[in-house]
């Protein structure tokens, strides 16, 4: 029975298309195309966000660099013209990106976040949550980037640590700007010359905002002031010394300045007593005249010098000192964030956030990997409301509209009103104001809504809401963002709250959390540092020169680009190689999905291309021994004839199941650590090898072809999730099956199940031959040891325990095959050892004897056994006299020197053989 649809959708952002590596490639259309194998509906639903913020930054740099014109100098009509311009040009890319990486998308459904029906989704969605009461305007404090001039997210807000003095270059600030300071300064108390209270501040600048300074009630050192008065070090205005349980008396000196109008807990100290906030930094980061004119119109940083001057002169600063702290940064813009009160209009959360932290708590929504759940109950608990506006122009401008000279009756507040049309807003602006709506006159909300919130609404949006309630419930999604898990829990939790309100049902009962792609060292992708891999340039090779243009056509600065240039020809100095969509899709899926980030190089999906050359390679040696006339046996009829045909059809069995177990845990490493394992080290360099002198034989024995093409067949069906192309390739090439019509392509061919290949599962033949498998590596280190090149001497096996003997024994002729030895015989376990035969150990009760006589001439070989005994002493001797490198693992070091110990053991034993050779010749029939 089937278990039902697959959803698969993706919201990636656009700032990710002029050509960055994302994550969205991973379990996506690998799942994809394995529950439509099994026969499921499934859906990928291809759609990009319009990135509000980030695309009309991008946009703005390209108008500056080509023509010199700032946004303000273009209607808010010929700048949409601009940035739609350039979503056709980049826009376009990350779908090229897609089909090349063989996604298996519903094209027709594609869709973006500004497309006209999603528009009619964001309107619809603002104004059913502002008449249920969970929408509203007010003056707040928000996260604002001086930078953007904007409110921006808490996500997006970097809270950088920084360990003492660091200085750092800001947007717009003229030089570097300190921070991780603490600055003492002195306040005066009113009508005690020789008095002060000492208050210790990293933001001297906003010492013109200051309206109270605050202490614990029950510090001891500042009972004698309560209620006493101290003079600003700056105005000598009065200020208020307050209490409050809020302060912590033994940070600092105890006592704290009070600054609403730009500290979030100094807005919620300031609301409890009563304190009326002064707005001393304006949007553009400069001070405001309420600094006086002295600092009004100077940069926030640059007004700190200043002020810290004048504190100097009047003899009230009292010195700094390093002070470990965290400093909100924008992600977006670097600029150090600002808290500023604006009217905004505020989505309330905590009921919404409540039920999205429920849903997870008692199990009717999973998310995966279920580590985020820790990160899931913090986002929402508890759940500040969250400010939707944003002062961008592209973007879904926001319906409400002010009533221009009009007041909420028995109020000064504006008079505000929402509606899906202008036409709706008036006459809603009738209703409340009592006047006819013609002769009102409103002004649309110039912001934007921000684009987590039109985001949010992307699963619904894209399936036909509002005008139809998708039953997301009962979908399967896999969300896809390119940007990280934290960006990406955020979404979905986004999501989740707006979706149950707006539809009354959770929209899903799991989420799987994709983690990000990032480079080899570990960093972010970001074209400022030259570390950005496109997948089409991994795919199809780059040259160097190609990837520095790349660079010199984006929109970096002259310093980021030196920057970026250098790191690019350091990384890449020869380009990047040919690499191929299948290489480079198994390379990520071979990273676990539940883990971390993962961090991926071009040498790595090279190494992969070679192993698609290896299936390559096995697959046409297969065709070539099937021939033209081969018909396939029915699955269920194939018998293995030999122990190895047995043994290979029992590893493909084990190799379905470990599929399945990794698709349904959605541990893609375990898929490919599988696939990887069965084909080069089982097929490739074991069966294949063992069977080719069977081969030889004309005609060929049924039971090995017959072997070959399930191996081929079921092999290329497990791994066409994972190689699309090079699945689908070769197996259109393997001859069709007798008896009803092939499926015209593998992606909708039967998926094998562990449970139809249970028949051939045989884990205690495995188990027999590895140790088949141990004694080929032994025989190959022997022949290494006397450097037996093209000789095939006779081996023989013998064991102290019987059972053993049987073990080998059905072994014996693929033994001699993979160890590239003669015959293979065992020895009775009381016979002698044969005289003059090489002897190794496989295990305390198995020896393997290989013959020399003849093959090997000691006076020859015992030079050269010298001469590489002391090129490895001389190694031991290194390793041993050197220091270990900070960060060297002394465990990496142990094993090498073991390695090193046990190889020259080998070569004295050897030598020792030889020197007995040469005076030993036993005769022919000593045996």
């Amino acid at each position: 029975m089937s278990p039902g649809p697959c959803l698969l959708h993706t919201v990636p952002n656009m700032l990710r298309l002029p050509g960055t590596l994302g994550g969205c490639e991973r379990a996506s259309s690998n799942q994809n195309i394995r529950h439509r194998m099994r026969g499921d509906q499934v859906l990928w639903v291809p759609g990009s966000d319009h990135a509000g913020i980030a695309t009309q930054a991008v946009v703005e740099k390209q108008l500056w660099k080509e023509r010199g014109v700032r946004r303000h100098e273009l209607s808010r009509e010929d700048f949409f013209r601009e940035v739609w311009k350039w979503k056709e040009e980049k826009g376009g890319e990350i779908c090229e990106q897609l089909r090349v990486l063989g996604a298996s998308l519903d094209w027709d459904r594609e869709c973006f976040t500004m497309d006209a029906g999603f528009s009619v989704a964001v309107t619809e969605a603002f104004v059913r949550l502002y008449k249920a009461g969970l929408l509203y305007r007010s003056r707040q404090l928000v996260n604002w980037s001086c930078a953007l001039r904007s409110a921006i997210s808490d996500i997006e807000v970097e809270s950088r640590p920084l360990p003492g003095c660091t200085e750092l270059r800001l947007p717009d600030s003229p030089t570097p700007v300190s921070f991780g300071l603490l600055f003492s300064v002195a306040f005066p108390v009113d009508g005690e010359p020789d008095a002060e209270v000492v208050v210790g501040t990293t933001r001297p600048e906003t010492l013109p905002g200051d309206v109270a300074v605050a202490v614990h009630p029950n510090d001891s050192r500042y009972t004698h002031l309560h209620g006493r008065q101290l003079r600003h070090p700056l105005t000598g205005q009065l200020l208020p010394l307050i209490t409050d349980c809020a302060v912590q008396p033994h940070l600092g000196t105890g006592a704290v300045k009070v600054t609403p109008a730009h500290s979030p807990a100094d807005a919620e100290l300031g609301a409890r007593h009563g304190l009326s906030p002064l707005s001393v930094i304006a949007e553009d980061g400069t001070m405001t005249s309420l600094c006086g004119d002295w600092l009004q119109g100077l940069h926030r940083f640059v007004a700190r010098e200043k002020i810290l001057s004048a504190l100097k002169e009047r003899g009230l600063f009292r010195g700094f000192q390093d002070h470990p702290m965290v400093l909100p940064i924008c992600s977006r813009s670097g600029d150090v964030v600002e808290y500023l009160p604006k009217s905004q209009w505020f989505v309330r959360c905590r009921e919404m956030g409540d039920r999205a932290a429920k849903a997870v708590e008692s199990g009717a929504l999973e998310l995966s990997p279920s580590f985020h759940q820790k990160n899931w109950q913090h986002w929402f608990s508890p759940t500040g409301d969250w400010c939707v506006s944003r002062q961008l122009w592209w973007g879904h401008q926001i319906p409400a509209y002010l009533v221009v000279e009009e007041h909420t009756q028995g109020d000064t507040k504006d008079c505000w009103v929402v509606g899906r049309t202008e036409a709706e807003a008036r006459e809603v602006a009738a209703e409340l104001t009592g006047r006819p709506g013609a002769e009102l006159t409103l002004e649309r909300d110039p912001d934007v809504l921000d684009t987590w919130f039109s985001s949010a609404l992307f699963p619904f949006s894209a399936l036909g809401w509002p005008q139809e309630t998708p039953d997301l419930a009962r979908f399967y999604p896999l969300s896809l963002l390119e940007t990280g898990s934290d960006l990406l829990l955020f979404w979905v939790g986004r999501m989740v709250m707006l979706g149950t309100q707006l539809t009354g049902q959770l929209p899903f009962g799991k989420v799987l959390l994709h983690s990000m792609v990032r480079d080899r060292q570990g960093r972010k992708m970001s074209k400022s540092l030259g570390n950005v891999l496109d997948p089409r340039d991994i795919i199809s090779g780059v040259e160097l020169q190609v990837l520095q243009e790349k660079l010199r056509d984006g929109n970096l600065d002259p310093a980021e680009l030196v920057i970026a240039a250098s790191a690019q020809r350091k990384d890449f100095p020869h380009g990047i190689p040919e690499c191929g969509t299948d290489a480079l899709r198994f390379a990520l899926c071979s990273h676990g999905a539940l883990g971390g980030d993962l961090h991926l190089s071009a040498s790595e999906v090279l190494s992969f291309r070679h192993f698609c050359n290896k299936i390559w390679n096995a697959l046409r040696f297969i065709l070539n021994a099937l021939g033209e006339k081969f018909i396939p046996q029915p699955a269920e009829e194939l018998s293995p004839a030999s122990p190895m045909d047995a043994w290979i059809l029992s590893c493909l069995a084990r190799t379905a199941r470990d599929c399945e177990r990794g698709f349904l845990t959605r541990e893609l490493a375990l898929v490919t650590h599988a696939l990887h394992h069965f084909w080069l080290h089982n097929l490739c360099d074991v069966y294949l090898e063992a069977v080719k002198p069977v081969l030889l034989h004309s005609p060929h024995p049924p039971g090995p072809l017959q072997v070959l093409f399930s191996c081929a067949d079921v092999g290329l069906r497990l791994l066409a999730p994972l190689m699309p192309f090079l699945a689908e390739e070769l197996w259109q090439r393997l001859p069709p099956r007798p008896g009803g019509a092939p499926a015209p392509s593998i992606c909708v061919a039967p998926y094998p199940s562990a449970r139809s290949l249970e028949r051939w599962h045989q884990p205690e033949l495995e188990r027999h031959f590895s140790r088949v498998q141990e004694a080929v590596q032994v025989l190959r280190a022997l022949r290494a040891t006397y450097q037996l090149t093209k000789a095939r001497p006779r081996v023989l096996l013998q064991s102290s325990e019987p059972g053993e003997q049987g073990l080998f024994e059905a072994f014996l002729e693929p033994l001699g095959t993979l160890g590239h030895c003669g015959a293979v015989g065992l020895l009775p376990p009381a016979a002698a050892a044969p005289s003059g035969w090489a002897q190794a150990a496989l295990s305390d009760t198995v020896q393997v004897y290989m013959e020399l006589q003849g093959l090997v001439d000691p006076q020859t070989h015992l030079p050269r056994l010298a001469a590489r005994r002391h090129k490895l002493q001389k190694q031991l001797d290194g390793l041993i006299a050197r220091t270990p490198s900070e960060g060297e693992a002394e465990t990496q070091r142990q094993q090498r020197l073991s390695s090193l110990q046990l190889e020259l053991s080998k070569l004295d034993k050897a030598a020792s053989h030889l020197r007995h050779l040469m005076d030993v010749s036993p005769s022919p029939g000593e045996l």
